[in-house]
């Protein structure tokens, strides 16, 4: 699935490890490991570069020129407007590469008629921008551990004008929270989850993907039935494959119709050649 550049964001040039993006009126420099080529530009003109720690647990620092707000400016895709930072972790508040994972939920969603008001749920839900793209269908549910990601969210709504759509705000741990669901009974329409490789909940609780997945992806497959829409799992910065997960939904969701399949996020770049960078793992179930 591969996302191609928008008015307020954009893959310039990638390479030699490194990666070359807009973001606005800004332009920076982050690491990228699988840029295994030699970039096309000469030189890579920034507004602020990440410089990577020596750890392999996502340390290091920025470089900012003055000019880079230190509490974020405004980005736009479609209706919804969100904050754009520079943040401790070397992303910028959202994913950029999740773009085309927000029209295709919509296209799976888009088919239902229209009384449809069962909602869909977005674990990990961090800022909320896939959030906004489902609530065009209908109810959502957010859930994501941090308090600070969820406020960010509620944000955002806000500033799209969204903020009177009917979607639940939760700050909980997503796994306690798709156990309680399943003993609730509950159903959902759609599921994304974008699960870290490591993170704590609310209280402090412990996930780490390799232990965590399965079992949560279980609950996920029971909050889903013959007439919900799909599933997407997306898997960034780990020692996995995308058969090994796309394996893992076939089991979990066998007992509902439809079709699995898996495969690699990317991005093209702009310009000549549109070198396409990856950029994380994804399985997907989807009942046409």
């Amino acid at each position: 699935m591969i996302g191609e550049a928008w008015d307020d964001y954009g893959l310039i040039d990638s390479g030699n490890g490194r990666k070359y993006e807009r973001y606005g009126r800004f332009r920076f420099i982050r690491p990228e490991p699988l840029a295994l080529w030699q970039p096309r530009l000469d030189e890579w003109p920034a507004d602020g570069e990440f410089v990577p720690g020596s750890d392999e647990d996502g340390g290091g620092r920025w470089n900012l020129s003055p000019e880079v707000p230190e509490d974020g400016w405004t980005l736009h895709r479609g209706a919804a407007k969100f904050t754009a930072q520079c943040t401790p972790f070397r992303h910028l508040g959202f994913f950029p590469d999740m773009a085309p994972v927000w029209d295709w939920m919509g296209a799976q969603l888009g088919s239902r008629d229209e009384s449809a008001d069962r909602p869909t749920m977005n674990l990990f839900g961090y800022t909320g921008v896939g959030s906004l793209a489902l609530s065009e269908q209908g109810p959502v549910t957010h859930v994501d551990a941090s308090k600070k990601s969820v406020a960010q969210a509620r944000e955002n709504a806000a500033m799209s004008g969204m903020e009177d759509r009917p979607i639940r705000w939760l700050v909980d741990d997503a796994m306690k929270f798709a156990a309680r669901e399943v003993r609730r009974e509950n159903r959902y329409d759609g599921i994304i989850l974008d699960p870290p490789k490591f993170g704590r909940g609310p209280k402090n609780e412990t996930w780490r993907i390799e232990e965590g997945l399965p079992a949560l992806i279980d609950d996920c497959g029971q909050l889903l039935d013959p007439d919900s829409r799909f599933l997407f799992l997306t898997v960034y910065a780990v020692r996995m494959s995308a058969l090994s997960l796309g394996q893992l939904l076939a089991e979990k969701l066998a007992h509902l119709p439809g079709t699995v399949e898996f495969g690699e996020l990317a991005v093209r770049e702009e310009g000549e050649g549109g070198r396409i960078l990856p950029t994380a793992l994804f399985a997907r179930w989807s009942n046409a």
